[in-house]
């Protein structure tokens, strides 16, 4: 079993970055998911509420983010020093506030102007847990980016070709592993090998992680994330075939036990 893509999102529900080599920090790939959108009230913005963001590109550099989507002036966000953190989350329910650091009222213009609506962008500076301890099995770490649950998404290859044979079957057009964004995609494993992998070590590469559990999916797997454009499946078909406790499930969370970097083509070994 080896990797065979690795993803980031800067800012939380942005389009991806791919990559071939990736440093794995505590709380997940560097530069994945430090950046959030959020309302009025310090929501989380996220595909949920708004497709628009698949048009939104974002690339982190030393210091900073640089904001692109067409039809708007390339933006240069510094990562926010010191002043007043705010209290934010990443939903509504069961999510523990946590503080974070403005980016300012220039990225906070653009941001508005790009989704249409009052919104506000701020950073990470300290990744920490915003789900409850207890709320999962095998929860393992106390540090995650704005990612919804855990630090890493790992997606099998295999999975997605049976899931894309149900379709098939159904009269559905395929789906691309895009839709399920995760950090890490795994070849070689048979198809639903990673149900088998919750609460066990794996290593990839040189870098040790705890498989946290899988994955529940939400509308957002019915966005095309190029388009934006959204409809019913794979949803639907989840719901027939991959209903686990009245949750759809595709997918394997991840918390790194070790850091190191990862690389397209390093070997997945699970432990104990």
């Amino acid at each position: 079993m080896r990797l065979s893509a690795i993803h980031t999102y800067p800012v939380k529900g942005c389009h991806r970055r791919d990559h071939e080599v990736a440093p794995v920090e505590p709380w997940g790939l560097a530069g994945d998911r430090r950046w959030m959108i959020v309302d009025g009230d310090g929501l989380g913005v996220t595909q949920r509420e708004t497709t628009r963001l698949v048009a939104l590109r974002a690339t982190p550099h030393d210091g900073g983010l640089l904001l692109r989507a067409e039809g708007h002036a390339d933006l240069a966000v510094p990562e926010p020093a010191g002043g007043e953190p705010v209290t934010v989350r990443t939903f509504r329910n069961r999510k523990l506030p946590v503080p974070a650091l403005p980016a300012g009222p220039s990225a906070d213009a653009w941001i508005s102007a790009f989704l249409g609506r009052v919104a506000r962008l701020v950073w990470l500076d300290r990744p920490t847990r915003h789900i409850p301890s207890g709320d999962r099995e095998h929860d393992t770490g106390d540090q995650v980016s704005f990612a919804d649950a855990y630090p890493l998404l790992l997606a099998g290859a295999a999975s997605l070709d049976a899931l894309n044979d149900w379709l098939a079957e159904a009269g559905e057009e395929p789906v691309p592993m895009a839709r399920f964004r995760p950090n890490l995609v795994v070849e070689g494993a048979s198809a639903w090998a990673e149900d088998d992998w919750a609460g066990r070590p794996l290593r990839i590469g040189g870098v040790r992680f705890r498989a946290a559990g899988p994955c529940e999916r939400c509308v957002v797997v019915t966005t095309d994330q190029e388009s934006g454009v959204r409809g019913k499946e794979p949803l639907r078909t989840l719901g027939r075939y991959r209903n686990v406790g009245q949750k759809l499930l595709f997918g394997l969370h991840l918390v790194p036990t070790t850091t190191g970097q990862v690389a397209v083509g390093d070997e997945l070994v699970v432990e104990g």
